[in-house]
């Protein structure tokens, strides 16, 4: 059956972009992004990274495979809008709970199909990423102008997807204590880390340095999470204050907070990066990684000098940052997503390392 348009997008120039929405009827402004991934359609639904964003997925078929409960990298989804080029509602795999559209209305996120998602795709990769409203196609454009000239983009998104009390995931004889810190962090992240022995106690952002200190972890993470690292002030002194005294480890906003906490500077990139399809090259051995990303904004490498910090990776399509270490400090981190399975395994040394750094704190305490 061939669907009636009944919704757009509509961007700040004026563009226009007619669609058929499904998930949740609303209306919705928000940062319009694009991801490139091929597959990890609920993943990156369920990811806190994307709170706030307009999702514009490449790939042109969304949907095919359903949704299911043991896939979530959230508990409550918290992504602005999703915008397909063909939408599959009759999933063909057997693990599927629900549909697609089923959990985008059962956590009120809208999107919208049948969008030419290449013109818009270079319309971002052209002039960068921008507001963008998700409305119904009866909307004037002179009415959308107006709304998104009046609203201004969020910089709260870390207060509104960290949990707002400690929780736990233990695993059987475990070795070492972990402490994450959650700034929207991934529940893969936490069972990467509960499989190789740790147990792990999840933390709002915003909790003291002497808290944490007073649970005597063998090492912290510091997770990703959504918007501006300028933003998240609580986890930047964190690290000031826990830096050299246990081993840290950071992911995507965790590392961009890493780099502020040492003096420093980040820059938001023109579009970003998402998907499943980045190089990135390991300085030290010479070794390429494909890797998963998810982030908005950058480290400044010419800023890192005299802070400590030295770069470990860089990426091989734009040469930015993609890690950091500061060997003194038992403190490292990349700004890509090991968890994610890219590769599907190049990156998961990265979770080892961290063990190894707290195995050598064990020895030498």
């Amino acid at each position: 059956m061939i669907r009636k348009y009944d919704g757009k997008i509509v961007l700040p120039d004026g563009s226009e972009y007619p669609g058929c929405r499904f998930g949740a009827r609303e209306d919705r402004v928000c940062e319009l992004v694009f991801n490139t991934s091929m597959v990890g359609y609920q993943e990156i639904v369920s990811d806190p990274s994307y709170t706030g964003q307009l999702v514009v997925m490449t790939y042109p078929i969304i949907g095919n495979y359903g949704v299911t409960d043991e896939d979530y990298e959230t508990k409550i989804p918290t992504i602005g809008g999703l915008v397909v080029r063909e939408y599959n509602d009759i999933p063909s795999n057997f693990r599927y709970t629900k549909t697609l559209s089923e959990i985008l209305e059962d956590y009120s996120i809208p999107a919208i199909e049948g969008v030419d998602t290449r013109k818009l795709t270079r319309a971002i990769r052209d002039e960068g990423s921008c507001k963008a409203l998700l409305t119904g196609l009866d909307v004037p454009v002179e009415e959308a102008l107006e709304r998104l000239a009046a609203t201004e983009l969020r910089h709260d998104q870390v207060p509104r997807v960290s949990c707002k009390k400690r929780w736990y995931a233990r695993t059987s004889n475990h070795h070492y204590t972990v402490v994450a810190v959650d700034c929207g962090i991934k529940l893969n992240i936490v069972r990467s880390l509960n499989a190789r022995g740790c147990n792990v106690t999840v933390v709002p952002f915003d909790t003291p340095a002497q808290v944490i200190e007073d649970m005597e972890p063998d090492g912290v993470f510091l997770s990703n999470g959504p918007g501006d690292p300028e933003d998240v002030g609580p986890v930047i002194a964190l690290v000031r204050q826990l830096r050299g005294k246990v081993p840290i480890f950071g992911i995507c906003l965790g590392h961009q907070m890493i780099a502020l906490a040492y003096g420093g500077r980040t820059y938001k990139l023109k579009f970003g990066h998402r998907g499943g399809n980045h190089p990135v090259k390991d300085l030290a051995t010479g070794k390429l990684e494909i890797t998963s990303q998810n982030h908005s904004f950058a480290v400044d490498a010419a800023s890192l000098a005299g802070t400590g910090l030295e770069v470990t990776h860089i990426n091989l399509l734009d040469n930015t940052v993609e890690g950091l270490r500061c060997p003194a400090d038992r403190v490292f981190s990349v700004q890509y997503h090991p968890e994610s399975a890219p590769g599907p395994q190049d990156s998961g040394y990265l979770f080892d390392r961290f063990i190894a750094l707290m195995e050598e704190g064990k020895r030498h305490a």
